[in-house]
């Protein structure tokens, strides 16, 4: 990682998200990584202190690649508390870091933001009634068509694997009741100015709701009675897109796989899942650690590792931090993108 600031420089505010789980040690074994590319300015907003800590921590079971964080560049934001150990104080503390990395953003031409992992009962402990950071975002923006996606460079073969969500962090027996032509048809435009920074004319794959996609209205109606005719209307006035769909999820994301693992396999540049856990598995079982959570439709580019807080393993010193590396890459990938830039 270079330090050193320039006028080329991309600016990556990156939010420390719950100091009780794995955010700082991610966080501090990926800023030492090889992999990370020159061109970036990083500022850390969070605790100092608790980052100090942490890497303290670390060196003490033994770990060795770490960022200190006195060679860091930090937003030291220390919030007042009653109980700096309770899990309100830490969904507190990651809200309100996730706030001011959003402030710096918008002010700082480009830039881009990378979040650290957050635990949505803790904000709620703390009063901050939101899903997930992808509503924080949204709202603070003042933008309402964004998007979940989920995207991930293989390794193997550098296709990039992307998948966007058209409901997220909502009960499953909800989803039904959320979706509309409407909906479906604001993801497609967004994804579809999404593709557009990668290829002139995706290759966009839907998937349907019920299993078989409904089997024409034998294993559920959503399909028959509007996502058919709300997918030909949307592609008769974009016939530069390839749409398939709605197609069976059980065997929607086959092709993903080969293509992740095969350089001759034929390539799509997207599926669009109806609910988030249709989406999220194929996924991770393909990408693995490679998988990274963007917000498309904001005025900046957003990125996040695509796991949680991990607070199971917190302090253990054996997070991988592959996601984070990735999410901190695919930030400055998107940001160097002009077509995908807008200035703020």
């Amino acid at each position: 990682m270079n330090n050193k600031k320039t006028n080329n420089n991309i600016k990556v505010v990156l939010s420390v998200g719950d100091e009780s789980g794995i955010g700082p040690e991610i966080i501090l074994k990926a800023l030492c990584s090889d992999e990370l590319p020159q061109n970036i300015d990083i500022t850390l907003v969070g605790s100092k202190k608790h980052l100090l800590n942490t890497y303290r921590h670390l060196k003490d079971l033994g770990l060795k690649k770490l960022a200190n964080p006195n060679s860091l560049q930090i937003y030291d934001l220390e919030i007042s508390v009653s109980d700096e150990k309770s899990k309100s104080s830490f969904g507190n503390s990651s809200f309100y870091y996730l706030a001011k990395a959003i402030d710096i953003v918008r002010q700082s031409p480009n830039s881009a933001l990378v979040t650290g992992p957050i635990c949505k009962k803790s904000w709620s402990l703390a009063g901050h009634y939101f899903s997930g950071q992808t509503e924080v975002l949204a709202k603070s923006c003042r933008v309402k068509n964004v998007g979940m996606l989920f995207t991930a460079k293989s390794p193997i073969t550098g296709w990039r694997f992307n998948t966007l969500l058209a409901t997220t962090h909502i009960a499953l027996c909800e989803v039904p009741k959320k979706l509309t032509t409407e909906l479906i048809h604001s993801k497609l435009d967004l994804f579809k100015d999404f593709c557009n920074t990668y290829t002139d004319n995706p290759n966009l794959r839907v998937a349907g709701l019920n299993p078989h996609a409904g089997e024409d209205g034998i294993l559920g109606n959503e399909e028959k009675d509007w996502l058919n005719n709300a997918l030909i209307t949307w592609n008769k006035k974009n016939r530069d897109i390839e749409l398939l769909g709605p197609l069976s999820p059980d065997s929607c994301w086959n092709s993903s796989a080969k293509a992740w693992n095969d350089k001759n396999a034929e390539k799509h540049d997207g599926i669009l899942a109806m609910y988030h856990d249709q989406g999220l598995i194929p996924m991770k079982v393909i990408a693995l650690n490679y998988s990274v959570n963007t917000t498309i439709g904001l005025p900046f580019i957003r990125t996040s590792p695509d796991h949680g807080t991990g607070f199971d393993i917190a302090g253990k010193g054996i997070a991988q931090s592959q996601s984070m590396i990735e999410a901190i890459k695919t930030a400055v990938e998107m940001t160097n993108n002009s077509r995908l830039l807008n200035t703020h």
